[in-house]
């Protein structure tokens, strides 16, 4: 049989679209399973994999009864078992205004809004609604969620990649941004809580974003989902504020607020006061893409009014709370794993974007063999940071509860026991009094990646370095020890003389 089409005779005409697994190359769902597959069912160990960032299993996690009962409430009613129109229900797209429009200067209306089914048919809508122009591209953030590159794929639509700064706290490197660019530039994507990173963006920065966005002559794609998981000092502000300033699409859902993935029910706003989403026939093509898919379900858009509504603010707080203590236990935890270190303590999401050094280790080249070594030796499961666009990174979910967090720490540091390098070198360069300065990190590295191996060189294996000479002075400070220099140790004063 030839291997393409001719079968007793008959020649086939058909074959697979090669796109589909372009795209699902880099979707992060493809990579999740690739790993599930590297578990060893034979360890004795139940598999944790708190990787997909759905807390939802955790009892510390659970939704709002207020939410479960508007479900049950519209599945009783009799109200929700027909179609629903493209753009969804009016009662639901009016809800999701209200509830965006009060912190905005210039007020959504209902006709501003589609339902979606959850933030990542948001997305794809988002995506294939502007990737008309063949020589068109788009501004991604690296690291990002790689949802965005898989549709951007799909949809034929060219990815060109920003930096994220971790010495700035992970801003938006606005200077690449703009050298990013070109005149078939379409949009930029900002993740804002940021997934993975786990940063808030202030105003001034948010600001400049949309200056910058007005420059180039792009729409800001907002992406505002986890806006309900902010438990650091700065608080959400959202893009929708500047759309005066740049048109802005936010996408959302209450998938991470309400800890309810599984639901599938999100939406798209258009904060377009100057209309130029209209007039450059954006939302006809996103109108024209609701046409082309599924309608969210019926029942979760007559739920949507109530869940939006009458959610008490003692959930958030508690959830809120629930997810601090993990932070803080999680950072506490990971002091005793000196291969993979955290530059900044989240202020929102439910992960630890952490550095992983590669060097302390034996035989583990990068994130993607640690990642895979991990869950085949200890049955924990964490998202390699090259998934995410970032070299020796590691995604870590704490959105469960403290026993479980343990557990999979211990497990993290069994396997860094295991293969951990024991001799490693007496020091690691002579900056050690140095003060890194913004300038510092730029002319030492090009890229955010180098920038923030800097950073970690600063701020782990110099207190580190430090720790060990005040380790080696007390103990010259003894009777009966000196310093060897041609051996590079400390010996007993007998073997020295």
């Amino acid at each position: 049989m030839a291997k393409n089409s001719y079968t007793n005779g008959n020649v086939w005409q058909f074959k697979g679209n090669t796109a589909t697994s372009d795209a699902a190359a880099v979707a992060l769902r493809k990579l999740v399973f690739k790993m599930f597959r590297n578990y060893n069912l034979n360890s004795g160990k139940p598999i944790l994999a708190p990787s997909p960032g759905d807390p939802s299993a955790s009892p510390s996690f659970l939704t709002c009864p207020v939410a479960e009962e508007a479900v049950a409430a519209a599945a009783r009613s009799g109200m929700a078992n027909s179609y629903a129109p493209s753009p969804g229900i009016l009662k639901a797209r009016r809800a999701v205004a209200d509830y965006l429009n009060g912190e905005l200067p210039a007020k959504l209306k209902e006709e501003d809004v589609y339902i979606t089914g959850g933030c990542n048919q948001a997305i794809e809508i988002v995506i294939d609604s502007l990737a008309g122009n063949q020589v068109a591209n788009i501004l991604l953030p690296r690291p990002g969620y790689p949802h965005y590159d898989a549709r951007a794929v799909y949809s034929c639509l060219e990815i060109r990649k920003y930096n994220l700064l971790p010495q700035k706290n992970w801003e938006i490197d606005l200077d690449g941004l703009k050298a990013a660019a070109d005149e078939n530039t379409v949009a930029m994507v900002l993740i804002n809580p940021n997934n993975p990173c786990g940063n808030v963006y202030g105003y001034d920065h948010l600001n400049k974003v949309a200056d910058m966005a007005r420059k180039l002559g792009i729409v800001v794609i907002s992406d505002e989902v986890y806006k309900h998981v902010v438990y650091g000092e700065r608080p959400f502000i959202p893009m929708g504020i500047f759309a005066s300033i740049a048109p802005v699409i936010t996408l959302g859902s209450i998938s991470k607020g309400w800890v309810v993935p599984g639901w599938r029910i999100g939406w798209m706003a258009m904060n377009d006061p100057n209309g130029f989403l209209k007039s450059t026939g954006v939302i006809q093509a996103i109108e024209d893409c609701l046409d082309l898919t599924p309608q969210p379900s019926l029942i979760l858009q007559e739920a949507l009014p109530d869940i939006l509504k009458k959610t008490p603010k003692e959930f958030f707080d508690k959830k809120i709370k629930a997810m601090r203590h993990s932070v803080e236990h999680s950072c506490e935890r990971l002091k005793d794993i000196p291969c993979l270190f955290c530059p900044m303590k989240p202020e929102s999401c439910s992960y630890l974007w952490v550095k992983l050094d590669t060097s302390m280790l034996v035989n583990i080249k990068n994130d993607f063999e640690f990642c895979m070594k991990l869950v085949s030796e200890e049955s924990v499961l964490l998202i390699p940071g090259v998934a995410l666009g970032a070299d020796n990174w590691v995604r870590i979910s704490i959105g469960t509860g403290a026993s479980v967090l343990d557990e999979i720490f211990d497990r993290i540091k069994t396997f860094y026991d295991r293969h951990a390098i024991r001799n490693l070198p007496n020091s690691i360069g002579n900056r050690v009094d140095e003060t890194f300065t913004e300038e510092a990190y730029s002319d030492m590295a090009e890229s955010s990646i180098l920038q923030a191996d800097m950073f970690m060189l600063e701020n782990r294996y110099i207190p580190l370095l430090m720790k060990k000479i005040d380790d080696i002075n007390d103990i010259l400070s003894l009777d009966g020890f000196v310093w060897d220099g041609e051996k590079q140790k400390i010996v007993e004063e007998d073997e020295y003389w």
